[in-house]
């Protein structure tokens, strides 16, 4: 059985996009959670994960005697194995366009990274608010992921219709823009409302809010 390496469900973003894949589609992965320590960086969890793979960074998928890394990689290689699944939209033309705004995410909206980061424990609405004034970049940034998410044909469907990797890569940005409460528009709270029902998204927020371990980076808490 597959193994997938993670950290702390509450703060990784990178973990948690190949989680929601192996969970949505219902293939057979044992979960390794290796924790943050207080300072993430160094001793005991860096030890651990560097046993894994020496880039000693999540996720880490392991296949046998095969090790994946990288959270587009990994899920790259699940489609791959997987082809009876729509991991991908089946049609060309969409598929393409999900597999650009994938390695979009991956690449970019560094000030929403750097800024906002994930913490689904929190309620950061008052420092999200003055961000949001302060940081025209931040603002650009939801303003073209508004934008990206326009593009789903109903919006009562998914980015590609069903739920695809495409909406793995933006679920951590889902929970950004709740804990941080962004101004976002009717259309947008649609689809965050969306990707927060879904069953795999539930199962991982849910075991988020249980955790108790607060790590040195965090700079605030609710």
């Amino acid at each position: 059985m597959m193994q997938l390496y993670i950290v702390n469900k509450n703060y990784s973003t990178w973990s948690m996009r190949p989680w929601l894949v192996l969970q949505a589609f219902k293939l057979p992965f044992e979960e390794v959670m290796i924790p943050f320590a207080a300072d993430p960086y160094t001793g005991e969890f860096k030890r651990r994960i560097q046993a894994v793979h020496d880039n000693a960074k999540v996720p880490v998928l392991q296949d046998g005697d095969l090790v994946i890394w990288d959270s587009l990689a990994i899920c790259e290689y699940l489609a791959e194995q997987f082809p009876n699944h729509a991991l991908w939209p089946q049609d060309r033309a969409q598929r393409a366009w999900a597999r650009s705004i994938c390695a979009e995410m991956h690449s970019s909206f560094s000030h929403l990274r750097s800024l906002c980061s994930m913490n689904i424990q929190a309620d950061f609405s008052a420092h999200g608010a003055m961000l949001w004034q302060q940081h025209a970049e931040l603002r650009a940034e939801v303003a073209r992921i508004e934008r990206i998410w326009a593009s789903r044909e109903q919006a009562t469907q998914f980015l590609c219709g069903e739920f695809s990797i495409a909406d793995a890569f933006f679920a951590p940005v889902v929970t950004r823009f709740k804990t941080f409460q962004l101004p976002v528009s009717v259309e947008t709270q649609q689809y965050m409302d969306l990707v927060l029902q879904h069953p795999a998204m539930k199962k991982w927020v849910e075991a988020a809010l249980q955790e108790a371990t607060v790590v040195g980076m965090e700079q605030y808490r609710r």
